[in-house]
This record gives C-alpha cells, sequence and structure tokens, in this order.
C-alpha cells in the first residue's frame, strides 16, 4: 500500500547469545521472567485511569490516542516518501496524501506535537483540538472522533502524560504484515467486555465467534450488513477471511448502524485504522426506529443483537411495518424475533445471515414467537442451527446458538469460485451440537480453537455440498440433517441436541454378561461400606447426647 523509505545501513548482526538464566540467592538457576507484551503493558499503564475515570469512559480515552497515533505515523511515513521522491515542495498539499489513502494532518493534530506537550497543563485540550481539527479536515471521519472528551474528563495531568509516553512505544507501522493497531485495538476491546461486567462490553463479540460466522457464510464479494454493529469486529473480521482467502476487499460493500453513540465512534475509529470503507448511517440510530438502510439488501448479513431486548416495545409502533410481511408482529417484551424478521428482510434473494441469539429462541413459544418461527421453517429460510458451547462471552453467562438464513437453498453456482458451488438443499436443515468444545482460556471463560471452528466449517460446506469439503455424513452426537417433517414432529424446535443425538459409545471389547457381572460386585461393595459408614454417624450422635 505505501512505499519504504530508502534502507538504512545497519552493521552485521551479531550472532544471538543464548539467554542466561538468572540465579537465585543460593546460586541455583530460575526460569527467566516471563515478558509482558507490548498490549498488556500498555493495558497496566492505562488501568491505572481507573478511579479517575469512570470505566465505562476510558476505553474511548485510550482507544482515541492509540488512533491519533496510528494516523499519525502514517502521516509520517507518507511524509517522508514525498520528500525521498524529491517533492518536497508538496509536502502540505493534501492530495498527496488522500491518493495514498492517508489522513492529511495539520502541526497540531500530530502524534509529535501531542507528545512533545504531554506534560502541560494543558494537553486535554491539546488533544480534543488535534481530534477535532483531524475530523473537519477528513470527510470519512465525520462524527467518528470524541468531541471535546479529554477537557471534559478533568484526567490528572501526570496520568495522561504516562499514557501517552507508553502509546509512544508502539511503532504502528514498522511491520507491514503485522495489523499492530488492529491488534490492540482487539485485545483492548476483550479486556474492556473483559472487566466491565454485564452491560460494558456488548459492543464486543469475542473474536472465535466472529471467525467462526465468517468461515461459514464466507463473504468474498457483495454487500455485508450488520444491523447492531457495536465497533465494528464482523466487519474486520469479514475483510480478513476475504484477504486471507487472496480475495480483494474492494469486492465488498459495507453497512452497518450502531445505537449508541460512543459505540458508533469506536466503530468509525476500528474501521478507519484498517481502510475499510463503510456506511453505518449518518449518525447513531435505532434499527428499528431509524433504519438507516431502508432500501438495501444484503449478500451477507452478520450479527451479535443484544440478548433477550426487554426494553423492546416495537410491537406497539410498528403494526404496519413491512418488516413483519408475512409473519405475525414480533411482541413485545423480547426484540430477538423482531431482529431475526429485520436480517430476513434485508436479505437479498441469494443472501445468507449468520447471527448469535439466546438458547431460547431456538424453542420459546413466548407471545407468538413459535408461530413465527414455525412460518419462518414452513418458508425453507433456516438453513443451519449450531448450538455452542457456554463461557464464550464475557458479558454474560446465557448459553448461546447460531442461526443460519438464508432465501435460496436452491442449487447455486458461486461465481468465481467453483469449488463452493451449492447443491439442492430444499426441504433439509442441518443441526450441529458444538456444545462439548472449545478450551478454557481463563478459569471463567473459554474460546473456540481454529481447529473446532475448521470442523464446524467444513461440516457446514460439506453439506451444502462443496466439492473441496468432500462428503457429508451425519455424525451421532454433533451433526444431523433433518427434514421439514422431522421438524414438524418436533413441534418446530430448533434446538440441535433433539436432532443430533448421543455420541455413539466405542466397544471396548468385553461382553455384557462380564462387565455387568463386574459393576454388579462393585455396587454391592459400595452397599455394605454405606452400611458400615451409617452405623459408625449412629454411634458418634450417641456420644454427643443424640442417639434415636
Amino acid at each position: 500500500m505505501f512505499g519504504n523509505p530508502a534502507p538504512k545501513v545497519e552493521p552485521a548482526a551479531k550472532p544471538a547469545e543464548k539467554p542466561r538464566k538468572a540465579k537465585n540467592g543460593n546460586g541455583r538457576a530460575v526460569a527467566p521472567k516471563k515478558q509482558k507484551s507490548f498490549e498488556q503493558t500498555l493495558w497496566d499503564t492505562a488501568d491505572r485511569l481507573r478511579g479517575s475515570v469512570e470505566s465505562s469512559e476510558y476505553k474511548h480515552v485510550v482507544l482515541s490516542l492509540i488512533f491519533l497515533k496510528f494516523i499519525s505515523d502514517k502521516f509520517e511515513e507518507r511524509r517522508r516518501e514525498i520528500i525521498a521522491e524529491g517533492k518536497e515542495a508538496y509536502v502540505d498539499m493534501v492530495e498527496f496524501y488522500t491518493m495514498k489513502n492517508v489522513f492529511y494532518l495539520s502541526e497540531e493534530s500530530r502524534w509529535s506535537f501531542i507528545q512533545k506537550n504531554a506534560k502541560q497543563d494543558d494537553i486535554a485540550v491539546k488533544i480534543d483540538t488535534a481530534l477535532h481539527t483531524v475530523e473537519k479536515n477528513n470527510k470519512s471521519l465525520r462524527g467518528a472522533l470524541p468531541d471535546n472528551y479529554f477537557s471534559r474528563l478533568g484526567i490528572q495531568v501526570s496520568k495522561l502524560a504516562a499514557l501517552i509516553d507508553s502509546i509512544d512505544n508502539i511503532d504502528t507501522v514498522a511491520d507491514k504484515e503485522e495489523d499492530v493497531v488492529g491488534r490492540v485495538y482487539e485485545y483492548f476491546l476483550g479486556k474492556f467486555a473483559a472487566t466491565e461486567g454485564k452491560g460494558g462490553g456488548e459492543f464486543y463479540t469475542p473474536k472465535c465467534v466472529v471467525n467462526l460466522i465468517a468461515e461459514m457464510i464466507e463473504p468474498f464479494r457483495g454487500k455485508i450488513y450488520d444491523p447492531c454493529c457495536g465497533s465494528g469486529g464482523m466487519f474486520v473480521q469479514s475483510v480478513k477471511f476475504v484477504e486471507s482467502h487472496q480475495g480483494n476487499k474492494k469486492d465488498v460493500s459495507i453497512y452497518g448502524q450502531e445505537l449508541t453513540a460512543t459505540t458508533y465512534k469506536l466503530a468509525k475509529m476500528n474501521l478507519a485504522i484498517r481502510g475499510i470503507a463503510t456506511n453505518l448511517g449518518d449518525v447513531p440510530a435505532d434499527t428499528f426506529f431509524r433504519d438507516q438502510h431502508p432500501d438495501l439488501k444484503a449478500d451477507f448479513i452478520m450479527a451479535n443483537p443484544p440478548f433477550n431486548l426487554d426494553q423492546w416495545r416495537g410491537a406497539d409502533e410498528l403494526l404496519d411495518d413491512p418488516r413483519w410481511s408475512g409473519y405475525d408482529v414480533p411482541p413485545t417484551g423480547n426484540a430477538n424475533y423482531a431482529w431475526i424478521l429485520h436480517m430476513i428482510s434485508k436479505l437479498s434473494e441469494n443472501g445468507v445471515a449468520g447471527f448469535v441469539l439466546a438458547n431460547g429462541s431456538m424453542s420459546t413459544n413466548t407471545r407468538g414467537e413459535g408461530a413465527i418461527r414455525q412460518k419462518m421453517i414452513e418458508n425453507d429460510l433456516v438453513d443451519c442451527m449450531i448450538a455452542l458451547p457456554g463461557q464464550l462471552f464475557y458479558t454474560t453467562q446465557i448459553p448461546v446458538c447460531l442461526w443460519f438464513i438464508t432465501k435460496n437453498k436452491k442449487a447455486q453456482i458461486i461465481e468465481g469460485h467453483s469449488d463452493s458451488n451449492h447443491r439442492d438443499r430444499q426441504g433439509e436443515t442441518l443441526f450441529i451440537d458444538a456444545r462439548n468444545m472449545g478450551m478454557m482460556i481463563d478459569r471463567t471463560h473459554k474460546e473456540l480453537t481454529s481447529d473446532d471452528i475448521a470442523e464446524i466449517a467444513r461440516t457446514y460446506h460439506a453439506w451444502r455440498g462443496e466439492a473441496k469439503d468432500g462428503a457429508y455424513e451425519d455424525k451421532p452426537g454433533f451433526c444431523k440433517v433433518a427434514t421439514l417433517e422431522e421438524i414438524k414432529a418436533n413441534d418446530f424446535v430448533l434446538t440441535p441436541g433433539r436432532y443430533v443425538g448421543a455420541a455413539e459409545i466405542a466397544d471396548d471389547g468385553v461382553p455384557f454378561e462380564e462387565k455387568m457381572a463386574e459393576l454388579t460386585q462393585t455396587l454391592y461393595r459400595q452397599m455394605d461400606e454405606s452400611v458400615k459408614l451409617d452405623t459408625e454417624i449412629r454411634k458418634n450422635l450417641e456420644v454427643l447426647g443424640y442417639g434415636g
């Protein structure tokens, strides 16, 4: 994307020395202390803001500064290129930066200016001025950056200076292969979600869940939509998917919407640092009451709607909304089925949607939700259902599932991807039970591994008939294809456990009679032991004067 400045001549590297083990006071070798990652070091510095800034606020402080550092590094790199090309007279012409997808920064907007003045009493004002100037001079950032944010927070100068110094150590453009700033954003968004608890991290969907949805629906080209986009994680992973499969991110166009103003700004920053062009609407707004993409027909929808949104009151005010056409009006009190119907209304004729919902959505019959689900099944829209393991999310322990909806299960030829052509799947739905997958990453949280994601996605693609994934087979306890009649026989409940059954138990070769005799003897021994224990307990109670 960018040219490199003239290379420096470096002295010959010395052979790497084998690290020496430290010794304790007794002269014994001890293991070297594990070094912190730069993300952890930065987090520790940022975490010192606690107490002086509300936890729900300081993520915006940190991520705004990281954003400013990143666009400044890009600006300075481009500035050096212009000079190296002998065009020094043009270093202050905006067009020479925008042509390379770089934001032009005036003097007071550059990181070098902020870093130089980090210990001044008015540093908060200088940061606010820098952010305001950047947004004013770059139309694509309109509405993205905080407005007079740092001045209003009144952060202690020493703490703000320490954070600036820590961020100054990050070289955001040195490694062309590594998305350094994206890595920091992902790390921080995850940490904020983990530390803020319920309600503080709803803008963040675990990376493994986003990866799985992307690998399932394969958003190679077309329009991608997220009606509740949070900080933009679904979009980031979509673009990563395209690039990792040698696609071109120019082949996708991205549309989204977000209700919360601060999260809307985070999304714009998160996408801008990666050069992802998006349409998130002119302002943050409620998707149900102010749909900013009314005519959109998306090829791919990826979403993690707020679970069991209990402040939904749409049924009373949107009775005749065209999004519910052909279905009952979604009930008040829970927006799950309003989200589903909204996404169905946004799909193109060959579109596919993958989204997260609470497990209750698969079986509920409350206030007419069962009737809506039945109509969806009868309309042959449900492509695949996946039950996920617990403990994946930082902000809720509610068990969750993935829904995959499509408007076309007929055989399809996928342009440009002959090994992804789909067979005719009309009248079929794939059920996958992944509850036993994943690994614990700490005492309370689990994560799907790359092998887990690959196995689930491979199963789905094989069922769709894609040549690259071989033939599909039902696997007891894991996956099963069910017909409309089978789903009807289960009262239109979509819980995978109802269909996949129990996993087969390997035969250990021991005859039943022999195994039964052994189990019976074990049971008799345990019963004898129980009698002895009862006698001992009675004796002890009698000694204490509580004899029967």
